[in-house]
Order: C-alpha cells, then structure tokens, then sequence
C-alpha cells in the first residue's frame, strides 16, 4: 500500500516554539475497522494512516486498545473512539462500527486526561477527577449499580466527590484509582469470579457497583492495569501487586499479591495469559504460561526469580544494547519500545513482520526505511490481535 503523507501540526513546547510531525501506523486483526485503514481486512505488515480527524483534533497522546476498539486522548483533551462499537464502547450514541476516528461529542465540555479500554468497554478520567463509562454492562463494569449497557459515556455516581485519577478496563471489569488528598484508595467493579476485583476473601460473581480493595494500607499506587481476569498495580517504591487469575499453572488470588521479587519496577503490562514489567534499570521480564509463544521459549530465557504464587519472571533475552523505554501486552503478543521488537502471537499479523507466523523471541518491526533513518520517539499500544504505533518527529 502507498504511503499517505502525515500531517503537521504546531504545539508549543516551554517558551520555544518547534514543528512536530506524528505518524500513526497499524497493523494485525482488522475486521472490525480498528485498525483505522478504512479496510475492513487484516494487515500483516504497519499501515501508515491518514487520520484527518486525529489531524485537526491535535496531537495524540496516547491510544487505549480493547478487543476490537481503538480510543485515542489528544493533547488537547479530546477523545476520539472507533473499531467495534456493538455494545455502545464507542460512545456515540449508537452501537455501530467505525472505519475511522470520531470524536465523542458527549465528552467535549471535558478535559479528559486518561483513558482505557476493555473487552467490549471504556472508561475516560477528566481532569476534574470525574470518571464515565460506556459500552457492556452485563457483568456491572460500568460501575452504575446495574447491569445495563449504555451507548454514550455515563459519569460514574458514586465517584462525584472524590477525585479520580487512574481507570483500567480489563476483559469485564473495572479497576479506580482514586486520589482523596491523604493517599490513594482503590476500587474494583464487574466480574469477579476469577478474583480480579480483589475485594473479598470468597469468589464473587460479578459487583455492578465500586467497592474498595484492600491490601493497600500505608502503600502508595501510582499505576494500575487490568487485562483479561487479571489486575496489577506498582507503588511508588516499585512494588509490583498483582490479583486475579493466576499465571500459568498458579491457583487464582483473591486479593492483591506483592512480589518478593528483589527489582524494582517502573512499568507492567497485562495480557491474557501473561504479564511484562520493565525494572527500573532497564530489564524486561515476563510473567505467565507460553500458549502461542507470548513469552520466549524457555530454552532461551533466564529464569529470574520465583514468586510466592510458583510462577517465575523470566528475563527478556535478545535485547541487549536496547534502551527499553516501555512494554506493551496484547491478548497473546508482546511489544517493547526503544526500538520496536515484537513476539507472540502472529496469527492476524499483529506482530508487523509480514506473516502470521508465531515467534518466541523478540523480532525487529520496520516503519519503513526513510522513518528509521529520523530521529524522534515511538510508542506502541497493543489491543487483543492487532498493535499500533505512534511515530513522533521534531525539528
């Protein structure tokens, strides 16, 4: 396919003025229009998109990839939505699909400055701290204390006085993080049946509305992740927690579960069947079962440390003299930035190699020859089978 040219846009940056040029590229499952191409087929290999309306809403900063839906956060606090939109994940009003972005009217009047995306769902933060949600109710991921399903982002009630921070949607539930002024508390709502609300003791079928999850007295989250049936979170002294399904062959957790791993850590990212956390000094390790080769062949992984739970963190060979900057987990694939490597499932070409091959150790991913030779920033973002890029070049 013949390259469309990107657009440029000017933003300003401290008290000096500079032009940004922003591409965004996809690739893999692509049935749905998630991909953005206005195709409604898989790409095997990046798709450069010219995206007019991601163009003129200003410049993305960052994408939340669900089972099929794409949501994109603009630097100016717009949301734009598109992909599969049957359950109402979309926000618009509608339960139809979008070849392209759109942005949602309902959330103009907003600053939203966080966004996440689910299974068949979505959740925006404003910078008010408000939380709204749209999309699949069925199982009370929503948070509105019922079961119903809604077309169009609903503020979330029982947060209207406290300040929001943080949403994960995971496969069908909801984590919040919420910052009151003397800590953070965090909540849980939706299906539970696997442990990932991490709110009671006993298995729980499903919540419609937020209750708050213990373990996390005097410990300060900074971040929290939910994918599939898991849950994670890291503190601010780089502790990882992780709850809900387990790894592997590991029994599920009910409640949050700390490391005792030694490394600090700056980043996590969840799939279905495994999780990756970047240490503070730059290693990437991988948790969880080696279904469709999301993780490298054990043969050629070090094992690193075992956790309480039986399940081990595996360090990420074939990356030495990469500077990962950050990760990133689909369903079954797995991605790091710094240069762009992928592994894992390949089966709809998520993995941007030109096959829909698997692979258990991390291969490179070419943006094209003219895009490698500039210098600038890439950032990744991985849906269940399909994976985009954000490209960013500044003069």
């Amino acid at each position: 396919m013949e390259a469309n040219p990107t657009s440029k846009q000017t933003i300003i940056d401290n008290e000096t003025q500079r032009e940004k040029e922003e591409q965004l590229w996809s690739w893999g499952a692509g049935t749905d229009g998630q991909l953005g191409t206005l195709r409604l087929q898989d790409e095997h290999l990046p798709q450069l998109l010219n995206v007019p309306s991601l163009s003129s809403a200003s410049s993305v900063s960052m994408l939340a990839c669900g089972g099929a839906h794409v949501v994109g956060l603009t630097s100016s606090g717009k949301v734009l939505t598109w992909g599969r939109g049957n359950s109402g994940q979309l926000g618009h009003g509608d339960m139809d699909c979008l070849l392209s972005p759109k942005i949602v009217m309902s959330l103009e009047s907003y600053c939203i400055t966080q966004v996440s995306a689910g299974w068949s769902h979505s959740g925006f933060v404003s910078d008010e701290g408000c939380v709204f949600t749209c999309g699949d109710g069925s199982f009370g991921q929503l948070g509105h204390g019922d079961y119903r399903s809604h077309c169009s982002p609903v503020k979330v009630s029982f947060f209207v006085n406290k300040h929001v921070e943080q949403i994960a949607c995971g496969m069908r539930h909801s984590l919040v993080l919420l910052k009151d002024g003397s800590g953070n508390l965090l909540y849980g709502f939706g299906s539970g049946k696997r442990g990932q609300l991490g709110i009671s003791i006993d298995r729980i079928k499903s919540v419609n509305a937020p209750e708050i999850i213990r373990g996390f007295d005097d410990v300060q989250i900074i971040t929290i992740t939910a994918n599939a049936d898991h849950s994670a979170a890291l503190s601010a002294d780089g502790e990882l927690y992780t709850w809900g399904r387990g790894f592997g062959a590991t029994s599920d957790f009910l409640s949050p579960q700390q490391s005792p791993s030694s490394s600090k850590f700056s980043k996590v990212a969840l799939g279905w069947n495994h999780a990756l956390v970047l240490s503070d000094n730059g290693e990437v390790l991988m948790l969880g079962g080696s279904h469709h080769g999301m993780l490298s062949d054990p043969e050629i992984t070090t094992l690193s440390k075992h956790l309480s739970d039986g399940a081990v963190l595996e360090r990420v060979l074939g990356l030495d003299g990469i500077k990962v900057v950050d990760i990133a987990a689909g369903a079954e694939h797995s991605a790091i930035e710094g240069a762009i490597k992928m592994w894992g499932w390949g089966e709809h070409g998520q993995l941007g190699l030109g096959s829909t091959r698997d692979e258990t150790s991390p291969q490179t991913v070419s943006l094209g020859d003219e895009v490698e030779r500039k210098d600038g920033t890439v950032r990744v973002y991985c849906g269940s089978g399909y994976t985009y890029a954000i490209r960013t070049f500044c003069s």
